[in-house]
């Protein structure tokens, strides 16, 4: 599905682009992944809509079948995480009139005020980007489609450390649950709208 517009209040929500989780993954989809959502919130900030950049600090306690031998330290499945692990990375660059949100589960809905958040800034429209396609930003955009906002996907925005968990979310179940465009599709069609 192609985007048709930008709602006039539309907020993007970054999920997950933190030290710990982005310096996990040094390669060039996850650094081109951080460089287009940072272009985002600076378009988006420019035009004095919301920037949301959420961060994750724990995890469901239920079991799973998931290997967790690959998780120690990161949500205290062992050796204690670097002091900076949930920081937001540098190239962010978190603003004064940004909003923070730290969430424990996989969406960034659950439990953390992010709805009622942007309720009350008269948000309708949110474009997700973020790390992981299939986990953080699909949890999340299924939640926001729940809730009745307009979503985008800024599908070349976001990255999975799995490519066919990625290519499976974008091509199979973000189109069930909105629109999916690139990084500059979006800032092109803000512009325009603006």
């Amino acid at each position: 599905m192609a985007l048709t517009t930008i709602d006039p209040t539309c907020a993007v929500v970054v999920i997950d682009l933190q030290k710990g989780i982005v310096s996990a993954r040094p390669d060039t989809r996850v650094t081109d992944a951080v460089e287009r959502s940072a272009h985002l919130a600076d378009a988006f900030r420019r035009h004095g809509l919301p920037v949301v950049l959420v961060n994750v600090t724990g995890r469901a306690p239920g079991r799973t079948d998931a290997v967790r031998s690959r998780d120690t330290g990161r949500f205290g499945g062992g050796a204690e995480r670097p002091s900076d692990w949930a920081e937001l990375v540098d190239e962010l660059g978190v603003r004064p009139g940004d909003h923070l949100i730290t969430k424990r589960r996989r969406s960034a809905f659950h439990d953390t005020g992010l709805d009622t958040l942007l309720r009350d800034l008269g948000v309708t429209q949110v474009v997700l980007t973020g790390i992981s396609t299939s986990s953080g930003v699909e949890s999340t955009a299924r939640s926001a489609a729940d809730h009745g906002y307009h979503v985008v996907l800024a599908t070349d925005a976001m990255v999975d450390p799995d490519a066919e968990a990625h290519r499976h979310s974008v091509e199979r179940v973000f189109p069930k649950l909105g629109e999916t465009a690139t990084a500059a599709e979006v800032v092109t069609m803000l512009e325009a709208t603006r």
